[in-house]
């Protein structure tokens, strides 16, 4: 896709704007202009009363779409935003006429649909009037206006009277027993690389103990803890409790909040394993099928059945673990409504306390890619009839969404919502998306974000993210000179880069 953009439009915003009605479309310089390639032009601009009008105007396959819109800073659009919104709304235009199709979140774009929602209940405008709002000035439809509305509700009541001071720590386990079609995460499965994981729980162990070390010197108090992947549980039961030691040693898990082990994979579960989970304080697991139909299962990559996803939940739900988590896919290639409706229905059947409903996501690393080109889809097919039942289903079982995030190229470009009962919600989910507090990560693939959080009253959030090489050995590699910082003095250690965002000094907290 090739965009012409007057000086001072943010590509990036366009870029996923246009993606929303070409899933898939790449961009980058020097592409042809051919029939075939979609050229979008954007201009904007600002009169004298802040007033932006922009026009946008779509040319592909011999066909043009044109629009233009013109928003005024008011309440609901500041003056810095104004810009942003009318290009947005310009771009839909276009996209909505050529097409006749009308994207379910209008011109939200980013991973945190529920955003706007947030600011728009912080600054006093309550729950019907800024549901209206996002259904007229964003273009939601009421269905996502409501739910974004109820998503960002729920988390302001979590969140309303927490300790400013508090953080997270994220543990990645990057291994996996086998790579499914539509992942592109850093994973691993070979012989070689999963032999790799010894000296990899013994760099990590080093580098828990800095980290925490520093959160300590730093003052701040440890919230949540998730050890993430990959599959944590594709560790053998020794190195389980191996890790799970290290942890326990720096943290007393009575203190936290949460404490998340993603097991994931049922194919990884034992019931040794989450003895020990249980053994070590581990309040939170997930159990994932993705789908409850073995030719799908194989389709996609996945080495487990339907019924080895049932043996590994009675050996959750009999663990004593507080909470289990069992994620589910909408529209995963030849799935369709009748498939995911009754798995959804079964699942809820067991009541596990949480429940996350993705959509499917088409990641360019995937291998899924390279074996069916027709993964992209414009309009969602069954996933957007899916995603609607689930959010019906739920609400009726008693489910509350309590978090929501969006990626790029997902199918009908819809969203994946986490469910809660009552009680139950995933205190690390929140923390996570609304970017509330700072989040210490360790392991390869690892990404530390330092947040100096700011009530909307006071300003933007300050945030800094820190990125862990992404790759075992990468990191077994480099771990030592991350964590110590270079011999020449050239590139400080991620406690020094730590204290130098916080302001503050290695021999004392932060004040």
């Amino acid at each position: 896709m090739i965009l012409h953009l007057q000086d001072g439009i943010n590509p990036y915003y366009v870029q996923t704007l246009g993606l929303v009605f070409f899933p898939g479309a790449k961009f980058g310089e020097n592409q042809a202009e051919t029939p075939d390639n979609p050229v979008l032009s954007v201009t904007c601009e600002r009169d004298a009363d802040g007033t932006a009008t922009a026009k946008a105007v779509l040319a592909y396959r011999n066909k043009t779409a044109t629009s233009e819109e013109r928003v005024s800073p008011d309440e609901n659009f500041p003056v810095d935003r104004v810009d942003k919104i009318a290009v947005g709304r310009a771009v839909f235009g276009a996209g909505k006429q050529y097409f006749g199709h009308i994207p379910p979140w209008g011109i939200l774009t980013g991973v945190r649909p529920s955003k706007v929602a947030s600011e728009l209940l912080n600054t006093g405008h309550g729950i019907l009037r800024s549901r209206q709002i996002l259904r007229d000035e964003y273009f939601l439809n009421p269905q996502k206006a409501a739910l974004a509305v109820s998503v960002a509700g729920t988390e302001a009541r979590l969140c309303r009277k927490l300790d400013r001071n508090l953080c997270s720590v994220y543990i990645s386990i990057p291994f996996c027993p086998s790579r499914c079609a539509y992942c592109s995460f850093v994973s691993y499965t070979s012989s070689r690389l999963l032999s790799l994981i010894p000296d990899y729980l013994n760099m990590l162990a080093k580098d828990l103990a800095a980290m925490f070390d520093t959160i300590r010197a730093l003052g701040k108090k440890v919230a949540t803890v998730y050890i993430g992947g990959g599959t944590p549980t594709t560790l053998s039961p020794s190195q389980l409790r191996f890790l799970l030691g290290q942890i326990t040693r720096q943290v007393d898990p009575s203190t936290l909040m949460e404490f998340t082990l993603e097991a994931g994979r049922p194919d990884t579960i034992t019931k040794e394993k989450l003895a020990i989970a249980k053994e070590y304080g581990v309040t939170r697991i997930s159990v994932n099928p993705q789908t409850l139909s073995d030719e799908i299962l194989e389709a996609i990559g996945r080495k487990h059945t339907v019924a080895d996803f049932f043996r590994a939940y009675d050996i959750a739900s009999a663990s004593g673990i507080r909470d289990i988590n069992v994620d589910l896919i909408a529209g995963l290639p030849g799935d369709n409504f009748g498939n995911f409706s009754a798995a959804l229905d079964r699942v809820i059947e067991l009541a596990p306390t949480n429940l996350t409903v993705h959509t499917f996501c088409v990641k360019r690393a995937a291998d899924i890619i390279r074996e069916n080109s027709g993964v992209y889809s414009l309009t969602g097919g069954d996933a957007v009839k899916c995603v609607s039942y689930s959010q019906l289903k739920t609400k009726f079982a008693g489910y509350k969404p309590y978090y929501m995030y969006r990626q790029k190229n997902t199918v009908g470009n819809l969203e994946n919502v986490g469910y809660a009962q009552e009680g139950h919600e995933g205190m690390y989910n929140i923390f996570m998306m609304e970017e509330l507090h700072s989040i210490f990560a360790i392991g390869a693939g690892a990404v530390t974000k330092l947040v100096d959080y700011r009530l909307p009253k006071e300003g933007r959030s300050r945030i800094v993210r820190l990125f862990t090489p992404k790759y075992p050995y990468e990191y077994l590699r480099d771990a030592d000179r991350i964590r110590n910082g270079s011999e020449d003095g050239r590139e400080p250690s991620v406690r020094d880069k730590i204290f130098q965002f916080f302001d503050a000094r290695s021999n004392g907290p932060v004040t």
